[in-house]
């Protein structure tokens, strides 16, 4: 019996309940031939999720933003820093960027069982018997919504070490599809040691997939050096757009043998010439490399040439031209080579030297080369991505995002997440001194705060290095700090309202506008507020309150007079699109109404049924955590 039509019989079935019903169709729909079976872990981080909807808030006080370049028109990317669980900030970026990354990095925890991997709240050791289970459990919640993150030509790159490669490899063919496998890239992280006790590990993998195979081969850069220049010392002077060229022999030998192309050629004396310098047709496995048609067209369009075979002025050997910037079709091309899924030439000890070279300390050892984060982000041939690093650390990625936009003009932008976890050695020092958690002391030496921002505010505005030699910081880079909080998800209208308001800064992320004009355009924040990127592009939020459709009305004058060159993004409390467009009409042709909670609601729906939410039980009814009933009603879904 095929699935449909076992499922058709349980929708049938008398004597059970719609959440026994659906339970069984799950069933059915997730039973696998081949694969990964492991034991689902629950998550507290992910329990959350049940009673609250995450949100961003700014930290102004921490943003890095060079007002001379922000004030000016030119493009300055808004990096972005968010401190939380990953869970909680990969679900609110499924509202800001959902298919808008074009290249993931992550160097998630090996599971090592050495102190390196915690699940709520406690290091999974080797002796945990659901160890892999718990990582499996981890994994496969972040990378499902990072696949929805995702563009149609994203990419994504994933660490990761012996302890957990075969899973992660099979866990990612279920995920993100087998299909869209490309390769596990070899690292050599280190020379060796002569201690060991076996075979030395000196490597470690990039595992890399696509979104789709649709685009494989034009998403990825390739290897311009790898073709000798030197070697294109010929230039034909009537045909200056073929670039420079070098001369290659017609003939072939050692191939599949084919009469068609063994044929007589005529010489420029007259003669006529054969494959291996014969002078007549003779079968003996040598043939040209291009058939008849397409010699003929070769003379006509001068890619052939030929030349004397020897000093002595006898024979002639036909060559054809191999120019840089066309194929011997007259297509246009750039000479390259594929690259290679080999990596020797960085060391893991550059990791710990860049570092030291800013904090003068190595003050956090699980980190990665600069070097090789701009060689992962550099297999991306579009030097104008948006880069996701959710597992950020120390903050590399975003340092290699910045230094190689400095180095080729690049204009990516970088979103890195991390929590702000203190390391247990800090943590006891600063208690017995009665430095509490939660306070603002405590916080401060969490990684979020005293490294990866440290860090990247350092490499931004300049900063002494380890000998004591200035380093000039790269400026043409905003970074904006926030963190991750929360609003009651039940939809009552308060919360709606509240949800509303506090989706700001989320909005100024998804539409990369952050520079407030509210006060001077003479608007109330307290209604509603309006933002430009300063380059011609504005988008305004319009709040509940008892002077919204006063409100309105003002906005439409104003957004009259705006000279722009896309629509404005207006988002306002509204139960419908329709509505809005209506109040809006008069300016339609001017802006892209949004409705609000609503837009969010539909963004958030989508993770929770990623999650599964709607179909698992609550761990403990103890903490009144939503039932599944209560999350399918809340995002008003059909159980079934």
């Amino acid at each position: 019996m095929n699935k449909q039509d076992l499922i058709s019989k349980i929708k049938k079935l008398d004597g059970l309940t719609q959440k026994e019903r659906s339970e069984l169709i799950e069933l059915v729909n997730t039973k696998k031939k081949y694969g990964l079976v492991w034991e689902d872990k629950a998550e507290d981080v992910e329990e959350q999720l049940r009673n609250n909807l995450p949100v961003l808030k700014e930290v102004k006080e921490k943003a890095i933003i060079n007002d001379d370049v922000t004030l000016s028109a030119v493009e300055v990317p808004n990096h972005i820093l968010i401190e939380g669980d990953n869970l909680h900030a990969l679900t609110a970026l499924t509202f800001t960027h959902e298919g808008a990354i074009d290249v993931i990095y992550i160097d998630p925890p090996y599971n090592t069982g050495n102190k390196d991997f915690k699940y709520n709240d406690s290091f999974v050791d080797k002796e945990d018997s659901y160890r892999h289970s718990k990582w499996l459990s981890f994994m496969d919640k972040r990378l499902r919504i990072a696949k929805r993150l995702l563009s149609e030509k994203g990419m994504i790159f994933i660490s990761i070490d012996d302890n957990e490669q075969a899973q992660l490899k099979l866990l990612c063919n279920e995920v993100l599809g087998e299909e869209n496998f490309i390769t596990n890239i070899i690292w050599q992280k280190k020379t060796g040691a002569s201690d060991a006790k076996t075979i030395d590990t000196i490597t470690e993998y990039l595992s890399v997939f696509t979104k789709s195979n649709l685009y494989q081969t034009e998403i990825f850069n390739r290897n311009t050096e790898s073709y000798d220049l030197k070697r294109y010392r010929n230039q034909d002077e009537f045909f200056e757009h073929r670039g420079p060229y070098y001369l290659d022999s017609l003939d072939r030998g050692g191939l599949r043998y084919s009469d068609s192309l063994n044929y007589g050629i005529k010489c420029p004396d007259g003669t006529i010439c054969f494959p291996n310098g014969r002078t007549e047709f003779v079968n003996d496995g040598w043939t040209w490399k291009w058939g008849k048609t397409k010699l003929e067209w070769g003379i006509e369009n001068k890619f052939i040439d030929f030349r004397k075979a020897d000093k002595k002025g006898s024979g002639w050997t036909v060559c054809y031209k191999n120019y840089l910037n066309v194929d011997n079709e007259n297509n246009l091309m750039n000479r390259s080579a594929p690259l290679k899924n080999m990596i020797i030439d960085i060391k893991n000890a550059d990791a710990a030297a860049d570092i030291k070279d800013i904090f003068t300390d190595n003050i956090f050892k699980y980190t990665k080369p600069v070097k090789l984060i701009q060689r992962v982000i550099n297999f991306s041939n579009n030097s104008n991505s948006t880069i996701l690093d959710f597992f950020a650390g120390s903050g590399t990625t975003l340092h290699a995002t910045m230094a190689l936009n400095a180095d080729d003009g690049g204009n990516r932008q970088c979103i890195m997440v991390t929590n702000n976890e203190v390391d247990t050695k800090t943590e006891k020092e600063l208690l017995e001194k009665g430095i509490n958690k939660g306070t603002e002391k405590f916080e401060a030496f969490g990684i979020c705060q005293s490294v990866t921002y440290e860090r990247n505010k350092r490499v931004i505005q300049g900063y002494t290095n380890a000998k004591g030699v200035d380093v000039t910081g790269l400026e043409k880079n905003n970074l904006r700090y926030y963190k991750s909080e929360f609003v009651p998800s039940n939809k009552s209208e308060t919360n709606k309202r509240l949800l509303t308001s506090a989706s700001t800064e989320l909005l100024c992320i998804k539409e990369d506008c952050y520079t407030d004009v509210t006060a001077e355009n003479g608007f109330k924040a307290a209604v509603c507020r309006i933002f430009t990127n300063s380059r011609g592009k504005f988008m305004i939020v319009v709040y509940h309150s008892r002077e919204q459709i006063e409100v309105c009305e003002q906005l439409i004058p104003f957004i009259q007079t705006l000279e722009i060159e896309q629509a404005v993004k207006l988002y306002a409390f509204s139960e419908e699109k329709e509505a809005l467009a209506e109040m809006f009409f008069d300016v339609a042709d001017k802006i892209e109404a949004v409705p609000l909670p609503d837009a969010i609601y539909n963004a958030y729906r989508a993770t929770f049924k990623t999650l599964k939410l709607d179909k698992k039980e609550p761990v403990s009814r103890e903490t009144k955590a939503t039932s599944v009933e209560e999350v399918a009603e809340l995002f008003n879904e059909d159980q079934d």
